[in-house]
């Protein structure tokens, strides 16, 4: 019995710190529900990529990569924002897992890598990416 009770404990201390990793996400208005964190991020390609403006995006084909600067201004739902530029607004889809450990206010310039969903009516990024620009 001594040694289910000792084999118990170890597993639970040593799956504690799995469990207590800093989540981070969108500090804005609507922010309501915790963002859980990816596992650690892979390698990829490190090249540029141009950067585009709302507007622009608003323009491009489905499925096209987008690169945009600006802010996430609230929370419209579980995974969809408000992302402002100079040019416009836009609505992003952004999974948890993207924000990977940042914390993020309508304040914070970010820059956003995704690619352009285009529906019968609308037009969202689905955000694969989010850099905090400091």
């Amino acid at each position: 019995m001594m040694k289910k009770i000792t084999l118990a404990t170890l597993i639970a201390l040593c799956t504690l710190p799995a469990l207590a990793q800093q989540s981070g996400g969108f500090n804005g208005p609507s922010a309501q529900e915790p963002q859980t964190q990816a596992a650690s991020p892979q390698g990829g390609f490190t090249g540029t990529t141009a950067l585009s403006t709302v507007k622009d995006a608003q323009s491009m084909k489905d499925d096209q990569w987008v690169m945009l600067e600006g802010f996430i201004d609230q929370r419209i739902d579980h995974d969809k924002y408000i992302f402002r530029d100079n040019t416009g607004t836009l609505n992003v889809e952004i999974d948890g897992k993207r924000w990977q450990g940042q914390n993020v206010s309508p304040k914070d310039k970010v820059r956003i890598e995704g690619k352009v969903d285009k529906d019968w009516n609308s037009v969202e990024v689905d955000v694969k990416s989010v850099t905090l620009i400091k």
